[in-house]
């Protein structure tokens, strides 16, 4: 049997990565970050150049593919990403236009077999003003153009990745908890462990 994966999904600045980290302290596990740093496209693409949208879009497939390829994934052990493979396709369908998306999507489904699926799809939601908050909180300038309408689609597209997913999902709704407080996040853990249970 491979090593289990918890991919972590929801719109931007919902609280992804925090999640993962404290996680993987609780599980514990190894995290497998996005790498938004590492795309020279990224800034550019939310920047109003649409030229760069579908290099920005292939760089982070590419990434993922290079996390989460199955030749590669551990035969043993508990990881934790801050990102699901199902998100890229969420981004490319809200940000590329059509003929770029046909494009997208000719390299995007082969690749898609060659991926580690997550074994619990844990599925972080808030409301769009809180987002918004945060967003204007962590101050990352390529960002600073989402607005409402942008996250409410955003917030549509991850639920219906939800839905679409094949693994046990966990549905966590950040305005009714807090994942910060431990209870809340050992209850949170218990149920991951049930799911992963049932490999």
């Amino acid at each position: 049997m491979s090593a289990a994966l918890i991919s972590i999904i929801g719109p931007p600045a919902v609280g992804k990565t925090t999640l993962a980290e404290l996680l993987c302290a609780d599980l514990p596990a190894e995290l497998i970050r996005e790498d938004y740093r590492g795309n020279p496209f990224l800034e550019q693409s939310y920047a109003g150049g649409a030229a760069a949208r579908l290099p920005g879009q292939l760089c982070f497939l590419v990434s993922r593919v290079r996390q989460l390829a199955v030749t590669t994934w551990p035969e043993a052990g508990l990881f934790v990403s801050d990102y699901g493979y199902c998100q890229d396709r969420v981004f490319a369908r809200a940000r590329l236009g059509i003929e770029d998306y046909k494009l997208y999507e000719q390299l995007a489904w082969p690749l898609a077999r060659v991926v580690h699926p997550p074994d619990v799809l844990v599925h972080l939601d808030a409301a769009s003003q809180t987002l918004l908050r945060r967003i204007a909180e962590r101050g990352r300038d390529f960002e600073r153009v989402m607005d409402a309408e942008f996250l409410d689609s955003m917030r549509a597209e991850y639920a219906r990745a939800a839905a679409d997913a094949l693994c046990p999902v966990i549905e966590f709704d950040c305005e009714a908890a807090d994942f910060r407080d431990g209870a809340v996040r050992a209850a949170l853990a218990a149920d991951i462990r049930a799911k992963l249970s049932g490999r």
